[in-house]
């Protein structure tokens, strides 16, 4: 039986995958969290179960977008740690905006919440037995990374919460919103796009915004 852990900061988000893994005769939900403070808890937890001959965790569901610490926070802290637990990241975000970047970072696999629910279940699966799980999408974003790896998007350059920012300031977000949603200072987070605006060379959120749109990280 694979034991998979939620992690989620949506509760119909979580019920909706839950309800999808739970039809698979082979896949167990044994816990959920709602952010990295509430799965550092539960993963304790399981680990003590675990030495107890109790349940453990082998498949970590994990979005990317949670309150204070992002999903791809959660990945360098795994990885530094040396956890054994798989990650398969499934986000809203597109491929082509967070997909290489959570591989990079340790990720086994990574879905867009749109795609076919099966999917999902497919990808636990492969994930599970220390496989890999990449759609057709991102085995080409791959192939191109190889065979061109002199062609770099400026914003390739941003850190992952450089990134977010970003992202959230050009879909209209105002600063004091974000250091909500992140649960940061509203000064960190102006570090944060003031960092962004440096790297990218760009004066105001005006440019910021269309660069965003332009290089396909948002819609227009």
């Amino acid at each position: 039986m694979i034991q998979v852990i939620l992690c989620d900061d949506h509760a119909l988000i979580r019920r909706g995958v839950r309800d999808t893994l739970s039809d698979a005769a082979d896949i167990s939900v044994v816990g959920e969290a709602g952010d990295y403070g509430e799965l550092r808890v539960l993963m304790r937890k399981l680990a003590s179960a675990e030495d107890g001959r109790g349940v453990g965790c082998d498949v970590l569901v994990l979005d990317i977008n949670l309150p204070g610490r992002s999903g791809l926070d959660v990945l360098h802290a795994l990885k530094d740690e040396g956890s054994p637990i798989k990650v398969l990241i499934v986000s809203m975000y597109p491929e082509d905006q967070y997909a290489i970047r959570a591989l990079r970072a340790g990720a086994h696999g990574y879905v867009n919440k749109g795609s076919d629910p099966q999917l999902i279940v497919q990808a636990v699966r492969t994930v599970a037995q220390g496989r890999k799980y990449v759609t057709p999408e991102i085995a080409q974003m791959l192939v191109e990374s190889l065979t061109a790896p002199a062609i770099e998007n400026p914003h390739q350059k941003l850190s992952d919460r450089e990134l977010q920012t970003l992202v959230m300031i050009a879909s209209g977000k105002r600063l004091s919103d974000i250091a909500e949603a992140l649960m940061l200072s509203p000064k960190t987070v102006s570090v944060y796009r003031a960092r962004v605006l440096e790297k990218l060379q760009l004066a105001n959120n005006s440019e910021l915004t269309v660069y965003a749109i332009r290089s396909g990280l948002v819609g227009s």
